[in-house]
């Protein structure tokens, strides 16, 4: 008879963590964190309190950003954040997408100068490819949608 290989999980070698920490975690995930989905919509039903801040330089501010969004580069968050953000406003920060860890350096900037703060998952880059309004000097457009990042239907995923 022929000797059998037990097969490893390669998820399970390391376990689960347990149920409460599982929640911890979690939980924790959503109060820093956002998605470009609940940023839309947000901003689409006019949601009071939300400031969302492109922490970009110039020229990618420029190249396209979302539509309402406020200009506010990393490096000028301490000096001008009192001047552009409503006290008691949750800030969400954006960069250029999840390779680049400029939204995570806004949000920390923003925390240490007291403000409720999320990072937008994802950034400007899933932002345009879910098909959400991008304006840039010549106005407002969308592009369509990346079917690996959003239903093509336009229907909300209902995550």
């Amino acid at each position: 008879m022929p000797a059998t290989t037990a097969v490893r999980s390669a998820v399970t070698a390391v376990p689960a963590a347990a149920n409460a920490a599982a929640l911890a975690h979690f939980a924790a995930r959503l109060a820093f964190e956002t998605d470009v989905a609940d940023v839309a919509a947000d901003l689409t039903s006019g949601a009071p309190g939300v400031v969302v801040v492109d922490s970009r330089s110039l020229a990618g501010w420029e190249q396209g950003h979302i539509e309402g969004a406020v200009h506010l580069p990393t490096a000028e968050i301490a000096a001008r954040a009192a001047e552009v953000i409503p006290a008691g406003a949750t800030v969400v920060t954006y960069c250029w997408g999840p390779g680049c860890n400029g939204a995570t350096r806004a949000a920390l900037e923003f925390a240490k100068l007291g403000y409720p703060v999320k990072e937008m998952l994802g950034g400007f880059e899933y932002w345009a490819r879910e098909g959400f309004p991008v304006e840039t000097a010549d106005g407002v457009s969308r592009g369509g949608v990346d079917p690996l990042t959003a239903p093509v239907s336009g229907i909300s995923c209902s995550c």
